[in-house]
């Protein structure tokens, strides 16, 4: 292709981008933005409150559990700090070794908890973003928004639509 062409097809859409950007710009113009808080439905919603007791209770007993393992830990390196100058080593070696195996029991079962504790968490939070993007899909196509961000460094009040899917998803 020879320079002069090539300068004329540079020219040419170069004057269909400029015809272009005008409407372009008015159809931005017209675009519908909406704005939902993950994070307010996480903490606000009835859905999202119903989860976390269901996970709570689910988990009391195991927290209670741990809780109790941890007192008992304390209370046998108290008595372990407080009575080693009077044990033999042979007690003192034993009650380290019952100490340290209780320890790494607790470790253990801690993570354990953790672990579930935050995979029930994700399962349930998920039912609720499930339910929550349906929600936002149905306001958005009754209000003909173009677009609904969940995540934004920053989002106009203007734009916000989260009291109206917290309202929709507490009926």
């Amino acid at each position: 292709m020879s320079i002069a062409k090539s300068t004329n097809w540079i020219k040419c859409a170069a004057l269909m981008a400029a015809c272009l950007l005008p409407l372009s710009s008015a159809q931005a113009q017209d675009s519908k933005i909406g704005f939902v808080s993950t994070e307010r439905i996480f903490r606000e919603a009835v859905p999202a409150k119903a989860a976390q007791a269901k996970i709570e209770q689910e988990f009391s007993k195991r927290d209670r559990e741990l809780q109790d393992m941890a007192a008992r830990l304390k209370t046998m390196s108290e008595r372990l700090d407080k009575d080693a100058s009077v044990l033999s080593d042979s007690d003192r070696m034993r009650r380290q070794r019952e100490l340290t195996d209780l320890d790494k029991d607790f470790q253990r079962k801690q993570r354990e908890f953790r672990e579930d504790l935050n995979q029930r968490r994700n399962e349930e939070l998920a039912v609720v973003l499930e339910r929550t993007n349906k929600v936002i899909k149905q306001i958005a196509d009754a209000e003909r928004y173009d677009i609904v961000f969940q995540e934004a460094v920053y989002a106009s009040p203007r734009i916000d639509i989260t009291d109206k899917v917290l309202k929709a998803l507490n009926k």
